[in-house]
């Protein structure tokens, strides 16, 4: 997979359950918080498209739990995106930083909500093209 988008990030002590690890709802997350981030690096914000009009919303999600995190770990976050059809299909996974470990992998399928309607957003693809093109020969 070739991912196009990378953060690092570090888990907080209220993130972990009584066992000592990360809350698996945590991780949710950790991917949506990446995918905002690479919405404003494509030169998007969410909450400006929301006030256009255009909502991204999570129609799937498929999560897979690897290795646990722990306190303080730092780990990075990274992504790799695809369209088909009207779905934009983020595959997103979480690295443990100090051994490159994969602890998550998940996929998440959004689609647009244009005033209310499903429907393909051309705000979304124009700020995506490069990358759909880059991983959609």
């Amino acid at each position: 997979m070739t991912y196009i988008f990378e953060t690092r990030m570090m888990v907080r002590d209220y993130e972990c359950d009584i066992e000592g690890i990360v809350n698996n709802a945590n991780y949710l997350h950790y991917m949506e918080h990446t995918r905002h981030l690479f919405l404003k690096e494509c030169g998007l914000s969410f909450a400006d498209m929301h006030r256009k009009g255009v909502d991204a919303v999570v129609a799937r999600m498929n999560l897979q739990f690897k290795v646990p995190l722990h306190c303080d770990d730092e780990f990075l976050s990274r992504l790799a995106l695809r369209k088909e059809g009207i779905r934009y299909i983020f595959n997103q996974d979480i690295f443990r930083a100090s051994d490159n470990k994969l602890c998550f992998r998940g996929t998440a399928e959004l689609v647009c909500l244009v005033n209310g309607r499903l429907a393909d957003s051309p705000d979304y693809d124009a700020a995506f093209a490069h990358f759909i093109e880059k991983n959609n020969p």
